[in-house]
């Protein structure tokens, strides 16, 4: 292609056509991009495909290193997936097919579905909701239905605790609840005291991640949902962490109203990036009424949409929904088939294997409890160095490992985050150990050599409020 020998002066062998400037709108994208120079380097196809593979090896990927990033399940995911999601017959199926001509993809949508029942049993399942958080707009929205179709209409607190994914009490201000805070304990768990002097009759429900962001399994779960119930309030299970539960155990067992999964962290896909997501629902009878149209449902061995549901919350997301997103969440669940059980297995073997091997290296706080996929620990005790928990993670980068999540939860000052998932081997979680021991020696030495950490990447240590607050958008081609 030419386009590789295109310069600002349109030379050799292609022409820049005849373009009236003075006629385009001002404001039109077309008017600001030919008012400024192209200024296109006339380099040739190699130099190209060299610029552009060296950017891509200058991300940290989970192809090339490990990404401990805690609630955020940052796994390897197998590549037969990915041809999976590929295959034409899918890819390529116009969204408005008549449903005889879409039974594929029917199918794909109501095999899941099945799948996703059995493993949270729940009542019914809707794979509709693009991501987690659109999941859990779609369960507040189902809560918020399900007490107007009773008349309780003074239902308009939701609780949530302090130790909750930011989504949780984003979506119910956004559905119009007023947001109650229910504290932690002193070992992690919800506070049972403070929760029952807050389950007043204006609750609608208790939204919960279990286990929760600190990696701590809420062992009250079933009696949570029964005093909810008690008060004709719901239990909503915000479902990021079930990679430490599938297979194992059944939200629907303990109580759950309704539930997100989060297909894209525990089922397999590429997670981060701004792609797509899948943040299927699942549901107790007492909201199955009120799922979006339309269900997929098999009669006499064909798929339809079913659209006759007067109770429903109507339509969330167009056509068929992220089909490549449910193929692999299939396939991943196929492949393990009766032992899917392994997936939570080695989650928290990995987990509690690098907490041990971090023992003696940072502040645990809450040392007595037992961990499942993911533990928070603190690095207060760098602070007299001058060294936080930013710093360590600059560091980490250097190293060539991607950073935990760092500040959160903010129940843990100086908190570390980390999240090793199933997939990593014990041999990489030894040398993530080793990394930071060795950092921490260097902070003994030289603490400022950490300080100015990161050296070895593409943009050095910048401010972290100002490039927040004053973002450079664009780039300069001077």
């Amino acid at each position: 292609m030419l386009i590789f020998e295109l310069s600002s002066k349109g030379r050799r062998g292609y022409k820049l056509p005849e373009l009236d400037v003075e006629r385009l709108e001002p404001e039109s994208y077309l008017g600001e991009y030919f008012r400024e120079s192209l200024n296109f380097p006339e380099v040739s196809e190699l130099d190209v495909v060299r610029h552009y593979t060296k950017l891509s090896q200058l991300n940290y990927a989970i192809d090339t290193t490990m990404v401990p990033l805690g609630s955020c399940t940052m796994k390897y995911n197998p590549r037969i997936n990915e041809e999976l999601a590929s295959l034409e017959e899918f890819k390529n199926i116009h969204p408005m097919a008549p449903e005889e001509y879409a039974q594929g993809t029917l199918k794909l949508i109501y095999e899941l579905s099945e799948l996703l029942k059995r493993i949270g049993r729940f009542s019914a399942v809707s794979l509709q909701p693009a991501a987690g958080a659109q999941g859990e707009l779609l369960g507040l929205l189902m809560i918020l239905a399900y007490h107007r179709d009773r008349g309780n209409t003074k239902k308009r607190k939701v609780l949530v605790p302090d130790t909750s994914h930011g989504t949780n009490p984003a979506t119910a201000s956004l559905c119009g609840f007023e947001v109650i805070t229910v504290r932690s304990g002193e070992d992690g768990e919800l506070d049972w005291a403070d929760f029952e002097s807050k389950l007043k009759d204006d609750v609608a429900c208790l939204m919960i991640t279990n286990p929760n962001t600190l990696g701590i399994f809420e062992r009250n779960i079933k009696k949570m949902a029964e005093a909810l119930h008690r008060q004709d309030a719901l239990l909503y299970m915000d479902g990021a962490n079930m990679n430490a539960l599938v297979g194992v155990a059944r939200p629907g067992d303990w109580g759950v109203d309704v539930m997100h999964f989060n297909l894209h962290k525990t089922f397999s896909t590429p997670h981060g990036g701004g792609g797509p997501g899948g943040g299927a629902v699942g549901v107790s009878e007492r909201l199955e009424p009120y799922l979006p149209v339309p269900l997929v449902v098999s009669e006499n061995g064909r798929y339809k949409l079913e659209w006759k549901r007067p109770k429903s919350v109507g339509k969330l997301l167009t056509f068929h929904g992220h089909v490549g997103v449910m193929l692999r969440a299939l396939a991943y669940i196929m492949s393990y088939g009766d032992n899917i059980e392994r997936v939570a297995q080695y989650a928290v073997l990995n987990a509690n294997y690098l907490k041990h091997l971090l023992k003696d290296l940072f502040l645990d706080p809450y040392k007595n409890a037992r961990r499942m996929h993911e533990f928070v620990l603190s690095t207060q005790n760098l602070l007299k160095q001058g060294i936080n928990a930013m710093d360590i993670a600059k560091a980490l980068l250097d190293r060539g490992f991607y950073a935990p999540t760092v500040y959160f939860p903010l129940t843990v000052k100086e908190a570390l985050m980390v999240e090793p998932t199933e997939t990593e081997s014990p041999q990489t979680l030894e040398r993530f150990a080793q990394t930071l021991r060795e950092i921490l020696e260097l902070v003994e030495r030289n603490p400022q050599d950490i300080k100015s950490s990161p050296t070895r990447t593409p943009v050095r240590k910048i401010k972290e409020a100002e490039a927040n607050r004053k973002p450079i958008l664009r780039a300069s081609w001077a």
